[in-house]
């Protein structure tokens, strides 16, 4: 069974799951005012592993990934730009989407709008406004978060001590608020801002509310697992905890953070910073697939740094992967070797051991290569072995059978000319290739290309 780091209780343990065979499973979506970066893409493909990895076991997974498409930053934007806030985030979630099928990153199974639920959001709010937890102020709506017990769980601090350690910060919205570290739930509008009814003024809601609501309007209490970065377990998923937690209701059972993404300095990927890399650029000069390979050869939980010499070494290992399932396309089929798969399975159930797995993979391929070179028999069931694994990862191999026709006549031509030692005409349909958007690999046994 699947054992994850759990941030609220800091172990490894199990994933226990709410019902035998299925997974309930949310992860906070973009805020879709601008084009998805590496840490966007971290993310994404972090959960897509795993997602498929838990699908490959035999699990049934329902992922919930939301949309925030109304948000401080989008009308920022639309205002600086005098355009339609609804363009900007139509637009940026058509580009989301297309870099996330690029990466091969499966869509979530349901796909909530914050603008969808505004009603849910605002129902909830005034619950919380019935109890006394909520409390109404001169521009919104606070959670007073001192009522909640254990507010701090996923940041493993006190109250107190996150107000001790405050230090002469400013605090937004301070005037209005009973403690600096209550946080709003209703923003009313200042003139001009997109707003939605409310008993306590046209306005908006706050962004902690927005998942609180839709995690639990379609997976409902107690759902297994909560998934984001890093930078969203405080304060984001702290407050959308605290808002279940106030309302007496069970929230995520698990929750799973992804790490950073670095620079060469070490510094999280962030727009703030403005050290982030686009996620599209990356996809323009590089095959999308050695992101997914980059991130598998490191664990989640800690911080990776993108950049070229990784990511060419990583296109080369996925180059690998292509050249071999070229080689093994005529083995015959076969199961998969058990005992590859069961230490396969070993590692990921281990706090989804990527890097570890990955190992075992290309163990599986050198050992696959020299049975093929011998002509044992064993070769099927590791190539078989290797080709499930793929399919845990997610990562879509391209044998020399899926190119073009013409581009495969040029690939034989380059032989050719190679085998006649005609190297000068082999470098030029070389470069040839290169310039039509194809990583071409050349070794004793042949030459191969992939996109």
């Amino acid at each position: 069974m699947l054992h994850l780091y759990d941030t609220a209780t800091r172990t490894v343990r199990e994933l226990a799951l709410r019902e035998p065979g299925a997974v309930s499973v949310y992860l906070c979506g973009p805020t879709v005012y601008g084009p998805p970066h590496l840490g966007h893409g971290r993310a994404t493909l972090v959960y897509d592993v795993l997602r498929r990895y838990l699908e490959w076991t035999g699990l049934r997974v329902r992922l919930v990934s939301n949309i925030t498409d109304i948000d401080d930053s989008i009308i920022n934007r639309a205002n600086a730009e005098n355009r339609p806030w609804q363009e900007i985030t139509h637009k940026c979630e058509a580009v989301w989407f297309e870099a996330m099928g690029r990466l091969g990153v499966a869509r979530p199974t349901d796909v909530p709008h914050a603008t969808d639920y505004v009603a849910e959001m605002v129902a909830m709010i005034a619950q919380l406004v019935d109890i006394g937890r909520g409390y109404i102020t001169n521009d919104g709506v606070y959670l007073n978060v001192a009522s909640v017990e254990d507010y701090g769980l996923l940041s493993n601090q006190r109250l107190t001590d996150m107000l001790e350690g405050g230090g002469d910060r400013d605090v937004v919205g301070a005037e209005n608020k009973r403690n600096p570290a209550d946080f709003v739930l209703w923003k009313l509008a200042k003139p001009g801002e997109p707003s939605w009814p409310s008993p306590w003024g046209d306005g908006r809601p706050g962004w902690h509310s927005e998942c609180v609501v839709m995690s639990l309007g379609l997976l409902g209490e107690g759902f297994d697992l909560h998934c984001g970065g890093m930078d969203l377990k405080f304060p984001h998923h702290e407050n959308e905890r605290a808002q279940a937690v106030a309302l007496g209701k069970r929230f995520a059972n698990h929750w799973m953070h992804n790490g950073f993404v670095v620079d060469a300095e070490g510094e999280k990927m962030s727009k703030s910073l403005g050290n982030v890399s686009n996620l599209v650029d990356l996809m323009e000069q590089y095959d999308p697939r050695s992101y997914r390979m980059l991130l598998l050869q490191a664990h989640y939980r800690g911080p990776v740094s993108v950049g070229r010499e990784n990511l060419e070494a990583a296109t080369k290992a996925t180059a690998g992967l292509d050249s071999f399932a070229s080689r093994t396309a005529e083995v015959a089929s076969a199961d998969p070797d058990p005992t590859v798969l069961e230490r396969f399975r070993e590692r990921m159930d281990d706090d989804l051991d990527t890097p570890a797995a990955t190992a075992i993979l290309f163990e599986t391929v050198r050992r696959a290569n020299a049975a093929l070179d011998s002509g044992e028999p064993e070769v099927a069931g590791l190539a078989a072995a290797v080709r499930e694994m793929c399919t845990a990862f997610g990562l879509v191999l391209v044998a020399a059978d899926d190119v073009p026709a013409e581009v495969a006549a040029s690939v034989a031509a380059l032989d050719a000319a190679r085998a006649a030692k005609d190297f000068a005409l082999a470098d030029s349909l070389r470069a040839e290739l290169q310039s039509a958007g194809w990583l071409v690999e050349t070794t004793k046994s042949g030459t191969t290309v992939r996109r």
